[in-house]
């Protein structure tokens, strides 16, 4: 059994000035996206420009932080909003939705899209190998932050949260770190390190994280104010992603079927 080693969420003070690592997570993440962003450029054949992609790296952060910050309080913090409305804007107390941020993330897409002449798949296509690292470095974050934590386990590397209960749970920002992090960079950057169809690298993002995020809400402990809402174990988490896996399904053979002529206009 394990303890949770309590770690200040404050990385940096200068008098009433705090940076958190939450949001050091979020600079990690925009950075190193903008960094794989140009070592993709240099790969041949390949239609973008070094100097384009500050420009993407700035609509996606812009999309996600926007996105995740009303998708969660819309979906997950509904009535602390409406008793505080600044709290849409506390963003280092934790609380960002991944599907808002996807959402945010899909308008901004298509905006670049329009700015730049490309098509939305074209723009997507290119930016899902660079979002699992952020997406690791978020769910550090809320390891640092010490939320998110798990259902109790019996499992010897369970932990625990000292604050919640005196049960062991399993870390499971720890298990999405490694599977929405590690795993599915390794996942997409290979994919996509050969020309594909148009579609299939987005559909395969989808596919693979709305998998990896349905298994991990079998451990993660429900938001207290939402529950369980069927059988004593369907959470909310696991209907959002279950269209993620059903469009990322679909993207992927109509991608295909496309390329090899079975679907013609």
């Amino acid at each position: 059994m394990l303890t949770y080693p309590n770690i200040d969420p404050v990385a940096l003070a200068f008098g009433p000035f705090e940076v958190h690592w939450y949001g050091l997570m979020y600079l990690v993440a925009f950075v190193a996206g903008w960094w794989l962003g140009v070592i993709r450029t240099r790969r041949e054949g390949t239609a973008w420009r070094r100097g384009e992609i500050g420009d993407l790296v700035f609509y996606f952060a812009l999309g996600a932080v926007l996105g995740g910050r009303i998708g969660y309080t819309l979906m997950y913090n509904l009535s602390g909003f409406l008793s505080d409305p600044l709290v849409i804007v506390r963003i280092w107390q934790g609380g960002m939705s991944y599907h808002g941020g996807m959402v945010g993330v899909f308008v901004a897409m298509w905006l670049y899209g329009r700015h730049t002449g490309r098509t939305f798949f074209q723009v997507t296509d290119f930016l899902a190998p660079l979002v699992p690292v952020g997406l690791g470095a978020g769910r550090l974050g809320n390891f640092i932050n010490g939320e998110l934590w798990g259902r109790p386990t019996e499992l010897p590397w369970g932990m625990v949260f000292p604050w919640v209960d005196a049960l062991p749970r399993h870390p499971s920002m720890l298990y999405e770190l490694f599977l929405e992090g590690l795993l599915f960079f390794i996942i997409l950057w290979l994919f996509s390190s050969r020309p594909r169809p148009t579609m299939a690298v987005s559909g395969l993002y989808l596919l693979c994280y709305g998998i990896f995020r349905f298994l991990v809400e079998f451990v993660r402990e429900p938001d207290a104010h939402i529950g369980y809402l069927a059988f004593d174990w369907l959470t909310m988490g696991h209907l959002l992603t279950l269209p993620m896996i059903a469009f990322g399904i679909a993207f992927m053979v109509y991608a295909y079927r496309r390329r090899d002529g079975a679907i013609s206009w």
